[in-house]
């Protein structure tokens, strides 16, 4: 608050007892209007040591164009001394002046400087002399803006010719306030215990509270972008008439998360670098479906189902260990097993978006801990065809429709093909997902009917986020270095859905 222009409004209020503008106030002294509002008034109102009521001033400004006018004189003073005595055609004029010609040539005919002749299609001069009242008027105004000595029929014509423009301007009349008197007493803000040490606050004068005033604004909580993207992911797949499976269990057996998958003990994918084992506890109980375990066992050692297996001494020791899911197809494995003990078969779409762990080197789109969207359908007579098409579609109401399948391998499913979608930010293509036909190895222990398919992809939550936000780091996006302004200022996620 600027102290001295304070003391020079109580200096003049004790004088006058009133200042009627403080436009004119500001002006004669030389100060800044709006400080004097900003800095100083709404101080000394909200103390309530001066009362203010608002004064509406209409200024007329000047239009560059007017200004040009005025300088150099009107369209319609500059057409009229362009033609002579022998007239000039309007293309002649209009080759001369341009687009100012045009102007004058409408405002001539109206005033009766000119006059069109028909037949020679002529504009010739019907007086001698004329006045050019607008640029005259145009410099009044640009002297005074404030200026009455222009009617309002002049403003209004001149406004329409874009030649003038109006503006409110707010100046305030100021009066004493019912505090004026304490303005040089100090007010004290918060009973201290000084204060009340000494018993000063008995006679202290003391700022009143403000219940009306607005508090200090609270940051709220806001939504991360994945689960933006997560929750529009939801839908998409609940549109699509899938069912979410349960996924609350980030611990997992080794035997669910590999085995029950007809993965190998000694895939690469099992050991150290690759997967987050559990030290306690380092077990897990056996399955209680004993039968099922020695059919698992079985394909893996000898072989079923047409299968050669992998032919190894299968340890159901191995597949107890404990580990941090690596997919969420552990649960989509329960699931279908879940669905293999009912009496009926019933087809299924299953869907689940989570957590998931991975023993990865942290780079631009690998984190260690990142999430991961499954969705498979198991029912009968399901193709490779009916895979990319639903892949498609799902893809689709993402708003990505860039897409490339590679044939892989998986040890779970045959045919398998990975998804690609193109980065516009990295300017490349993005491996988003994995996708196949689970294995006869993996479904026939499980004792679903022989002629059911099981249809199945997996993608990163991250990666479709990244390229719907065109983030390009994924450590930007999830982690220790997120930068939070860059969270809260993330807009919704509107995604493509039909």
């Amino acid at each position: 608050m600027d102290t001295t222009m304070e003391q020079v409004v109580i200096q003049e209020l004790e004088k006058n007892s009133s200042i009627p503008d403080s436009g004119i106030f500001a002006s004669e002294r030389g100060l800044d209007h709006s400080v004097l509002v900003d800095s100083v008034l709404k101080s000394l109102i909200g103390r309530e040591i001066v009362e203010a009521k608002p004064i509406s001033h209409e200024h007329w400004l000047v239009t560059k164009e007017g200004q040009e006018y005025a300088e150099i004189g009107s369209p319609e003073l500059r057409t009229f001394q362009s033609v002579g005595s022998e007239g000039a055609t309007v293309e002649e004029i209009q080759s001369k002046l341009g687009v100012v010609g045009k102007l004058g040539i409408q405002q001539c005919l109206k005033r009766g400087w000119l006059k069109l002749d028909k037949e020679t299609k002529k504009l010739f001069p019907q007086v001698t002399q004329v006045i050019d009242d607008t640029a005259e008027k145009l410099k009044r105004l640009s002297l005074n803006p404030q200026s009455a000595e222009l009617s309002l029929q002049d403003l209004k014509e001149l406004k329409s010719r874009k030649l003038v423009q109006s503006k409110t301007l707010k100046t305030f009349s100021i009066q004493k306030g019912r505090r004026f008197s304490q303005f040089h007493e100090q007010v004290a803000t918060d009973l201290s215990k000084e204060m009340m040490e000494s018993g000063s606050w008995r006679n202290a004068s003391f700022k009143e509270y403000n219940f009306e005033a607005s508090g200090k604004p609270l940051i709220g909580g806001f939504l991360h972008p994945l689960m933006k993207v997560r929750e529009q992911i939801r839908y998409i797949f609940l549109g699509m008439g899938f069912e979410e499976m349960p996924t609350n269990q980030y611990v997992e057996s080794s035997f669910w998360n590999f085995d029950a998958l007809f993965q190998p003990q000694q895939h690469p994918a099992r050991d150290a670098h690759d997967t987050f084992f559990l030290s306690d506890p380092a077990f897990s109980k056996p399955c209680k479906d004993r039968e099922y375990v020695h059919r698992v066992c079985k394909v893996h050692q000898q072989g079923a189902y047409g299968s050669l297996g992998y032919r190894y001494p299968w340890s159901e020791m191995e597949s107890q260990k404990n580990i941090l899911r690596t997919h969420t197809t552990a649960i989509s494995t329960k699931m279908l097993y879940h669905l293999a003990q009912k009496e009926h078969f019933v087809p299924k779409k299953y869907f689940s978006i989570d957590r998931v762990f991975r023993n990865e080197n942290l780079d631009a789109t690998h984190l260690a801990e990142f999430h991961q969207i499954e969705g498979l359908i198991a029912d009968r007579n399901l193709t490779i065809g009916d895979l990319k098409g639903v892949i498609h579609y799902f893809f689709s109401q993402l708003g990505m429709s860039q897409l490339k399948f590679k044939p892989t391998y998986n040890p779970y499913t045959e045919p398998s093909m990975e998804i690609f979608a193109f980065h516009e930010g990295l300017g490349k293509w993005v491996e988003v997902g994995n996708s196949g036909v689970f294995r006869p190895e993996m479904l026939l222990p499980m004792k679903l009917p022989e002629d059911v398919t099981v249809i199945a992809w997996g993608l990163s939550l991250e990666r479709p986020t990244m390229i719907l936000y065109g983030v390009r780091n994924i450590r930007e996006l999830f982690g220790h270095k997120v930068d939070m302004e860059a969270i809260q200022s993330y807009p919704l996620c509107r995604l493509g859905i039909e």
